[in-house]
C-alpha cells in the first residue's frame, strides 16, 4: 500500500479546492452522495444531514465573496489509511489570495474520510483547522 493517496482519491479534493477558489457547481460532485459531514471556520461550522454539501456551498459563496485571485497548495498528506471503501488522511495546505485588495495567506490542515462510490472516491467528512493567518 502508498504512504500518499493517489491521483483518484486527490481528484475529489481537488474538485473541492476549485470550488471554494471560483464557485463551480459541478465540482460539488466531490460530495458523496449521503452522509455529508463538514466542519468550517465559519457559521454555522458543522454541515450535516440531507443537503449539507449544497448548505455548506451557499455558505462557502457567501465566506468568499470579498476574496479574490484563490490559489492553493497542498504538502503531502499524513496519516493516511485505507480499509475496504474507506480512506483516511490529513493535508496540509496552503491557501493565498487577496481580501479587499491586500493580500493574505492561510495555513491550515484537512482531516479527510473519503467513501468509494459507484467506483469513484468521493468526500464523505471532512473538517479545516487553520493553523496560521497574515494578511499584508
Amino acid at each position: 500500500m502508498s504512504s500518499q493517496p493517489g491521483p483518484a482519491m486527490m481528484a475529489p479534493i481537488e474538485r473541492i479546492a476549485r470550488f471554494i477558489a471560483g464557485g463551480e457547481e459541478a465540482c460539488l460532485s466531490a460530495f458523496a452522495d449521503d452522509g455529508v459531514t463538514i466542519v468550517e471556520n465559519f457559521a454555522p461550522y458543522l454541515f450535516t444531514g440531507p443537503a449539507a454539501a449544497q448548505r455548506w456551498a451557499e455558505a462557502m459563496r457567501a465566506h468568499t465573496t470579498r476574496l479574490t485571485n484563490l490559489a492553493h497548495r497542498f504538502e503531502p498528506a499524513c496519516d493516511f489509511s485505507i480499509t475496504e471503501d474507506r480512506a483516511y488522511f490529513s493535508l496540509p495546505t496552503h491557501w493565498s489570495g487577496t481580501v479587499d485588495g491586500r493580500r493574505f495567506e492561510e495555513d491550515g490542515g484537512w482531516a479527510f474520510v473519503l467513501v468509494n462510490e459507484h467506483g469513484d472516491w468521493r468526500v464523505l467528512s471532512y473538517g479545516w483547522a487553520v493553523t496560521r493567518f497574515a494578511m499584508s
